[in-house]
């Protein structure tokens, strides 16, 4: 890895399946890791350090800006607006009929695969490079990718772009859901987002319906075909490795897809309201609810079990409730024992017979906030006459 004062002031960071990245805050980039994925970017360091170089001079006016990773490179963008790659060659390497489109004007880059990546242009254009086999070669639709393009993701092999108008364009590997021709009338219009899991893509429309393509996208099974007739109004959907979970507008959830993350069976009790966001890993899902409450599902050795977290937050609620208790029976006991002290303090003097007029009985009172004690005294005839009040 990089000496430890490489690691200062830094702004981004992402990884590969072998390296790391990271941007600092004068612009400079740090790497380190598998040299095949990513972790050496000593063919490119020239371009991503900030200072001057005769050779490079015009691309150092600024610097980076935002960095991504798939399995096994990196892409830098700049602030100039160009990209600057490194990593194996089979998930970065750049064309010459590319590299040009990656000179300027880029205004977004991502990872739309494991071995690919894509580059939004001012104009709304894209520019992928990478595997073809993964996403990398967008030339079949390319006609369909010159403006408009506002998202981009992408499953193992397969890429989809959501257009401005809300159609959307895919291609790449057909069984991970390059092909969407099944459901290509359902996609020219009215798409708001694309989200999408290793083999599948969903694409969420204005009305809240879902649409669902790729390999093992739809439910197959009897139970799985029911769950179909419940995505509707649906506001927020979330990819795993192998399944998928969609948010309503009621804050329930349906799950469908493998057996890690797509059976939530064991908690759905816990599912049917509230929930305001969920998050996949590859096995697992994580939900979170309106009152700060996680539930889980999936692998248990992925994520899928939250439960000693859960007990540990509430053992945490628990001694924070006791605490308030005692305290609040702490304040009671102490009203009780001034208010003993009180009375047989009244008792003795009744006994006594002295009541003077300048001779007061002192009266304890305790609120919530802070102690107070009341000063005052009874005449002969047992009539208050108040003196004063003072906090202690």
């Amino acid at each position: 890895h990089p000496p430890l004062q490489h690691l200062g002031g830094v702004v981004q960071g992402c990884g590969t399946a072998g390296a790391f990245a990271v941007i600092k805050d004068n612009g400079g980039v740090a790497t380190w890791g598998h040299p095949d994925m990513g972790g050496d970017s000593s063919s490119v360091a020239e371009l991503l350090m900030t200072g001057d170089s005769t050779t490079v001079a015009t691309l150092l006016a600024e610097g980076v800006v935002q960095v991504c990773g798939n399995t096994g490179a990196f892409a830098a963008r700049k602030s100039s607006g160009s990209v600057v790659t490194w990593g194996d060659t089979f998930s970065s390497g750049i064309s010459s009929v590319i590299a040009p489109l990656l000179a300027k004007d880029v205004v977004h880059i991502c990872a739309t695969s494991v071995n690919a990546f894509a580059a939004i242009k001012a104009n709304g254009s894209l520019v992928t490079w990478g595997s073809q086999f993964f996403g990398g070669d967008s030339s079949k639709v390319a006609p369909l990718l010159t403006e408009g393009v506002v998202q981009v993701c992408g499953t193992n092999g397969a890429c989809a772009a959501l257009l401005a108008n809300g159609s959307v364009v895919t291609w790449g590997n057909d069984e991970e859901g390059g092909d969407s021709s099944k459901v290509a009338t359902l996609l020219t219009e009215g798409v708001v987002e694309v989200y999408s899991n290793y083999y599948a893509f969903v694409a969420l429309k204005a009305d809240g319906s879902v649409v669902t393509w790729g390999c093992d996208a739809c439910p197959r099974s009897a139970d799985e075909r029911a769950v179909a007739t419940l995505l509707s109004d649906v506001v927020q959907v979330c990819g795993s490795g192998g399944a998928f979970a969609a948010i309503k507008s009621g804050g329930s959830v349906v799950t469908w897809g493998d057996d890690w993350g797509g059976d939530s069976s064991e908690v759905a009790a816990l599912l049917t309201e509230g929930v305001v966001q969920i998050c996949g890993g590859e096995m697992a899902f994580a939900a979170i609810k309106a009152d700060g409450s996680v539930v889980s599902w999936g692998d248990s050795r992925y994520g899928g079990d939250s439960s000693a977290f859960t007990m540990a937050t509430a053992m945490k609620n628990l001694k924070a409730r006791l605490k308030r208790k005692a305290a609040k029976l702490h304040r009671m006991a102490d009203k009780m024992f001034v208010l003993k002290v009180s009375m047989q303090k009244l008792r003795g003097q009744i006994r006594a017979g002295n009541w003077e007029e300048d001779t007061p009985t002192a009266y304890y009172a305790y609120t919530d906030t802070f102690p107070l004690q009341e000063h005052f005294r009874l005449d002969a005839c047992g009539v208050r006459h108040d003196h004063r009040t003072t906090f202690f």
